[in-house]
């Protein structure tokens, strides 16, 4: 049985301890109530905001009040948890972990923060339409399904960034 040491000085090793640090660094960042008043609050009423628009390009008279998206037939506050970044932050932490140039981390940090929020935008709509059709089903496809897609999304674009777009500097 490999020793912790041992399995550090395996590049799949110095990969995973890396990811690990980086990411309960990025999380730690994101309890701050600081950092959580002042930024992520800020977006995810920013996330509120590009639902409501998509809301109405589907022709919904919808409104934000604060967190909570809303139209006459239908109303979802969006929480932290919802707005995508806990899916943003597992891609980012992936991309900047793995040994790749600058550059290429800096587009594929650029291209997957895009990528996720437009999927997450859809869940955010996906959502709505399914408290507004088929309230029942709301509870197990926002905790069961979107949850776990976003985060598959999130993680199936780092193994695509890695395989097509990631040149290690080693």
């Amino acid at each position: 049985m490999a020793t912790l040491r041992e399995l550090v000085r395996t590049p799949a090793g110095r990969f995973v301890a890396r990811y690990a640090v980086i990411l309960t660094v990025g999380f730690t960042i994101l309890a701050l109530k600081p950092i959580n008043d002042s930024v992520v609050n800020r977006y995810t009423t920013f996330v509120a905001h590009e639902a409501r628009l998509a809301l109405v390009l589907f022709g919904d008279e919808a409104k934000v009040e604060g967190q909570v998206l809303s139209t006459p037939r239908f109303a979802v506050a969006i929480h932290n948890g919802c707005n995508g970044l806990e899916a943003i932050l597992v891609f980012v932490c992936g991309v900047l972990a793995f040994p790749a140039t600058t550059w290429r981390r800096v587009v594929g940090v650029a291209l997957g923060l895009v990528a996720i929020q437009g999927f997450n935008l859809v869940r955010i709509v996906a959502l709505f339409y399914t408290g507004i059709y088929k309230p029942e089903w709301f509870g197990a496809s926002h905790v069961l399904v979107w949850q776990s897609l976003v985060i598959v999304f999130a993680v199936s674009l780092w193994v695509l960034w890695v395989q097509r777009y990631a040149r290690p500097t080693t």
